[in-house]
């Protein structure tokens, strides 16, 4: 019965391991078919969204069988709870790169006014968010998961600021609304995927340090106060 269920765990890693790689490699493409105003990628991304819905059933499929059959415990028990939460922001997160995809394809090139926003340093963040997020899951490692957590705060900054940027360019020119707006878009889907990323991050510190954090994370790592005081504030 143990052995089973090592196996299945191993599955379970396996599987989501596959399916961060595949959710990286989507987002990247995405970022790049905006840059490259290339519309073959976006056929790409659209055409692989069905294997990153079958790795999100299989996944499910696994974590049910294992908390039926195998009753986990400790640290074995949170990392199947919270891989079915991974799973879920894995999935969503594939799910933003179809729909930068598609902003795409309506607009059919990449706004003109592309280099005087915030696209830039938002989609080296997000690349980098996502990644730190998969590999803190792969080496149960808390603190490359508190650096996710801790760079959403400049992510969500630098959204704020490139909103401005875009409404502003709507004042400036009524000509360029509808690709502003669909860069305005396609920023908050970037936006998404860093919080996405940060709920997988959340989840890893979990995993690792068994305490939860989220919606809290600051005052939870920063505080002295211990886990009893934090909860009574609830």
């Amino acid at each position: 019965m143990e052995r089973q269920f090592e196996i299945h765990l191993g599955k379970l890693r396996t599987r989501i391991i596959k399916m961060s790689s595949l959710v990286e490699e989507q987002m990247e493409l995405a970022i790049r078919a905006v840059n490259e105003e290339n519309l073959e990628l976006t056929n790409i991304i659209i055409e692989r969204e069905e294997k990153i819905n079958k790795l999100d059933r299989k996944i499910e499929r696994t974590c049910q069988k294992i908390i039926a059959l195998s009753q986990p415990v400790a640290i074995d028990l949170r990392l199947v709870l919270s891989a079915l939460t991974i799973n879920t922001n894995l999935e969503r997160l594939g799910d933003l790169a179809k729909n930068i995809a598609r902003s795409l394809q309506i607009l059919k090139r990449k706004p003109h006014f592309l280099g005087i926003t915030k696209f830039d340093e938002m989609s080296v963040l997000v690349k980098k968010m996502i990644k730190d997020a998969i590999d803190s899951f792969n080496n149960n490692d808390a603190e490359l998961a508190k650096k996710v957590i801790e760079a959403d705060i400049k992510l969500d900054a630098l959204f704020a600021e490139n909103r401005k940027i875009i409404i502003q360019i709507m004042k400036n020119d009524s000509n360029d609304i509808d690709e502003a707006l669909s860069l305005l878009e396609i920023s908050r889907h970037l936006e998404r995927a860093g919080d996405h990323s940060t709920n997988i991050a959340e989840d890893v510190y979990f995993i690792v340090e068994a305490e939860l954090i989220k919606h809290r994370y600051e005052k939870y790592i920063y505080s002295e106060m211990d886990q009893d005081e934090l909860d009574d504030e609830e």
